[in-house]
Parts: C-alpha cells; sequence; structure tokens
C-alpha cells in the first residue's frame, strides 16, 4: 500500500510541478519545453516528446522534444504508425516492447535495435478547441514517451497520468496549431512559434518556406548560416533561430565582422589575459565565453582572419577557448549563428573547414524584389510602426504610391523599404501615404531611367493620385468622386479620359 502511495505521491508531485511550469510567467512553448523537462527528470522517461497537427499540410510534425531527434524534418501521415494511429483514433496506445510491435516506425528519434528490445512506448492524444471553435474538442496532437520495459500494471498507470498531463496541455497545444494556420493563411507573422520579435512579413512563398526553415533550425542545436542579400533581415532571422531554441533564455550576443579590427578579433571572440596585451589590465572574457550556454551571431563571417577562422571551429567543436596570452582551456558551450551577403562565401574568405561546420543548416534569404508580394505588407508594417513612434495617424498607402513602390527594384531590401517608410510618415501630415511623400529616388520616369519627372509630369502624376484616391473612396462612382474632389462632374470626366484611368474597377473592394 504504501508502494502505491508513494508513486501516486510522486505523480501528484509532478503534476504541481507541471502546473506552475505552464503558468503565465512563462511563453507557450517554453512551457511545453519545461514540461517534457520535468517529465524526464522526475521519472523513468525517455524521450518525451509533442507531436501536432500541421493544417496547412495535413501531416503530423514533431515539434517540442526533451530529447534530440535525428530527424526533424520527418512527418507523420494520419494513421501512420503508433503516433498516427493514437491521432486518428483519438485513444491511448501501450506498446510493451518496442521491437515486437510491427506498426512501430521509428522515424523520429532512431532508437537502436538494443533500445527497441529494452523500451516500451505510451503514446496519448492530446484534444483541444480546433481552429473552428463550432467544432468542439478534437485531436490537436500527441503526447509519447519511451520508458524501460515493466508489467502491463505499471504501463497502464503511466498512460493514465499521461493522459490528465495531456489534458493541461491542450490549451498551449491549440495556440501552437493557430499559429501554423496562420502562417499558411500568408498573413505577415514571424517564423518562430514564441517569442519572435516583430518586422519579418512572411506572404510570399519562398519567405513563409525560409521561415519554416528558420523554426526547424531553431528546434536544433547545429550552427546555422544564412545568406542574402544586405537589408534582407539575416539577424532578424538569426534572433528568430535563438529564440526558438533551448538557449531561448539565456543570451544572444552580436559581432559584426566587417567593423572588426584584424589584430584584435582574435581578443574579441576568444578574450585576452591579464597583461597579455598592452592597456589590458584585467582579464576580458571574449564574446564566445560571454555567451556561454546561448548564441552568438557573426555577421559577415567570411571576413575573419583565416587563422581566427581556424580556430572558431576548434572551439566550437572541442567547446573549449584558449584566451590571448593564457595557457588554460576555458569551457565554452555555445552556439554559432552565421550570416554573409555572398552567394559563395568561400570564394570570398570564408575557409572551407568553417564553411563545412556551418553548411549544416544554410539559410539563403530571397532578395525583396524577387518576393514583391512582400513589399506592401512590409511597406504598411513599416508606415504604422513609424507612425506610432512619431505620434501621428496614418492609415494607409494611396494607389499610386503603391505602384511607385512595387516598380522600385529595391536595392537595399528590407532595410531600404523601411527608411524610406519613415521618411514618408514624417513628411505626411494627411492620414494617408501619397506618392509625393515617397523619397525622390522612387519617382524616376522608370527603372535605370535617372531623369527625374519634368514639372508637367509631377503635376500630371499627382492630379492622377488624387483622382484614383477619390475613385478609390467613392467605388468608381465619379459623380461622388467629384463632390469629394470638389470639382465638377465634367472635370472629372475629362481628366479620367486623358489619364486613362477606368473608373469601373473601383467599383468592388
Amino acid at each position: 500500500m504504501s508502494t502505491v502511495m508513494d508513486g501516486l505521491d510522486a505523480y501528484l508531485e509532478t503534476l504541481r510541478l507541471l502546473t506552475v511550469e505552464l503558468g503565465p510567467q512563462h511563453s507557450f512553448h517554453a512551457s511545453l519545453r519545461g514540461l517534457l523537462r520535468i517529465l524526464a527528470s522526475r521519472h523513468a522517461f525517455l524521450r518525451p516528446h509533442l507531436v501536432i497537427y500541421d493544417p496547412e499540410t495535413c501531416t503530423l510534425r514533431l515539434c517540442v522534444a526533451e530529447a534530440a531527434s535525428q530527424s526533424r524534418n520527418v512527418v507523420y501521415e494520419p494513421g501512420m504508425g503508433i503516433t498516427g494511429q493514437v491521432f486518428t483514433k483519438g485513444r491511448p496506445v501501450i506498446v510493451e516492447q518496442i521491437s515486437e510491435n510491427p506498426v512501430f516506425q521509428n522515424r523520429f528519434f532512431q532508437r537502436t535495435p538494443e533500445e527497441m528490445r529494452e523500451l516500451a512506448f505510451v503514446s496519448v492524444p492530446i484534444m483541444g478547441m480546433g481552429l473552428e471553435p463550432a467544432d468542439g474538442q478534437e485531436v490537436l496532437g500527441v503526447l509519447s514517451l519511451d520508458l524501460p520495459r515493466t508489467e502491463r500494471r505499471m504501463l497502464e498507470s503511466v498512460c493514465r497520468f499521461l493522459e490528465v498531463v495531456a489534458g493541461l496541455i491542450g490549451n498551449q497545444v491549440s495556440y501552437m496549431q493557430r499559429e501554423m494556420a496562420r502562417q499558411s493563411q500568408h498573413q505577415p507573422e514571424a517564423g518562430s512559434l514564441s517569442g519572435q520579435p516583430a518586422g519579418v512579413v512572411a506572404v510570399s512563398k519562398s519567405m513563409r518556406q525560409v521561415l519554416a526553415q528558420v523554426a526547424q533550425a531553431g528546434a536544433s542545436r547545429s550552427p546555422v548560416l544564412l545568406k542574402g542579400e544586405p537589408g534582407t533581415g539575416k539577424e532578424l532571422l538569426a534572433e528568430l533561430v535563438h529564440t526558438g531554441s533551448t538557449r531561448c533564455h539565456m543570451p544572444l550576443l552580436r559581432l559584426n565582422c566587417a567593423v572588426l579590427d584584424p589584430e584584435m578579433a582574435e581578443a574579441e571572440l576568444f578574450g585576452v589575459q591579464k597583461d597579455a596585451m598592452p592597456q589590458v589590465a584585467q582579464t576580458r572574457k571574449g564574446i564566445l565565453e560571454r555567451a556561454s550556454m546561448g548564441s552568438v551571431f557573426l555577421n559577415g563571417v567570411e571576413l575573419l582572419p583565416p587563422a581566427i577562422q581556424e580556430k572558431l571551429v576548434q572551439a566550437v567543436c572541442s567547446q573549449e577557448i584558449v584566451r590571448v596570452g593564457g595557457s588554460r582551456n576555458v569551457p565554452v558551450d555555445v552556439r554559432l549563428l552565421c550570416a554573409t551577403q555572398e552567394n559563395n562565401p568561400v570564394a570570398h574568405g570564408l575557409s572551407r573547414e568553417l564553411h563545412q561546420l556551418l553548411s549544416q543548416q544554410t539559410i539563403s534569404v530571397p532578395p525583396l524584389r524577387e518576393r514583391r508580394e512582400d513589399i506592401v505588407p512590409l511597406a504598411e508594417f513599416f508606415m504604422q510602426k513609424a507612425a506610432e513612434e512619431q505620434d501621428k495617424v496614418i492609415r494607409r498607402i494611396s494607389h499610386p504610391a503603391v505602384e511607385l513602390l512595387m516598380h522600385y527594384a529595391w536595392t537595399g531590401n528590407a532595410r531600404e523599404l523601411k527608411g524610406c517608410m519613415e521618411r514618408a510618415v514624417s513628411v505626411c501630415q494627411e492620414d494617408t501615404i501619397r506618392a509625393s511623400h515617397l523619397p525622390p529616388s522612387l519617382q524616376l520616369k522608370g527603372d535605370g531611367d535617372a531623369d527625374m519627372l519634368c514639372f508637367t509630369d509631377a503635376v500630371e502624376r499627382f492630379e492622377q493620385e488624387l483622382l484614383v484616391d477619390a475613385l478609390q473612396r467613392a467605388r468608381g462612382n465619379m459623380l461622388e468622386a467629384s463632390r469629394l474632389l470638389s470639382t465638377s462632374y465634367r472635370i472629372i470626366n475629362y481628366k479620367v479620359k486623358k489619364l486613362g484611368i477606368d473608373p469601373k474597377r473601383f467599383s468592388v473592394r
């Protein structure tokens, strides 16, 4: 009787700790990771993990795991394997010996044959509110774990306990699934499931694919190389990788290698021992040591001196560094996130050894001109942010201004667009950003033509903007447009014909 009570007390204490972990002080993703850590540390549970149904791809994905998975990209179809069957049927499954179950597929963690002979497996459904609240409760995912083989009665006890845990986390899993759905609906979302910085717009398919890669990179522990032109948001994406990782509560330190003095590069990265260099009166830690247990972002990593790149590879692989002027190995546990603007960084100075280390996970960020679907949503985002900072109320961007934005090359990518909208907001004195508020560089006759518009063309463009804006507000009604512009119907009709505007295209919004 006392043994049973001891086991019950252990389960009750675990449930108490889980309730604290799931409290409002933690983000939902961090809470789920903490929950799995508690399950693994307090009981003989191995590899506790959450698999969640992705409504966009109609597949089951491994989203949170206490142990590192060797197959993060693996997905299950509903009904496939034990996990798929639990999801489809909505009932728990107990596997008393993994190696004896022909349905068990062993795809997420690639257990050894010896492990599969010695382990049991318990999997329970996670119920919660689906994407449509009117549909009521539905299966959102699956909570599973391994444990050493034991008698059936004990496995059933573990299964009942996991069902209670699954009930506790239904809301968190429901929120995670809604995040997946929002990303699939082309809304401008950041690409991490938790604590993501604002400012990443993913309307285009290519950028949504980048954010999916970022989410996968966040869940792993490998180094990451971000490739893309200046201004594409590589640093922001690196921050998303960090905040989506198990290191999210530890520091992310940044170093711009382009402005780093080559003679000081070693000291900046690895630190310097007291009196090892002139004007160094006390020992200084380098960025790798200061970021231990966290992440380091190196922008322009190919610009580091070759000897420093070699030492960096050794430090990451051995998880040890030696300060300049020092002789003692200092342990460091740091994840390397790097960025380059070069399509072929090896040809521009990146060593093959460091490139091989970083290329375990390479994320290529497309330039803005190749994802034009993102231009207007990004412009609206930057507009609203700038308006808030400047204490202005600006509601929209006019149609002619949008056309200018869409036809511009944006060689400076999102960074240039951000500066453009900040400038437009600063000069705007109404609730609409117009073409005249945009920088002169956007007011050119055409792509590659450096000649500015002549006075007559500029006046005509301004007239066209006002007329199009009025027709949009009047839904194509020229009489109503004439009232909005305080002019006659005859003049509006003349201008419409002269400028080649079709009012009918504004009749339905």
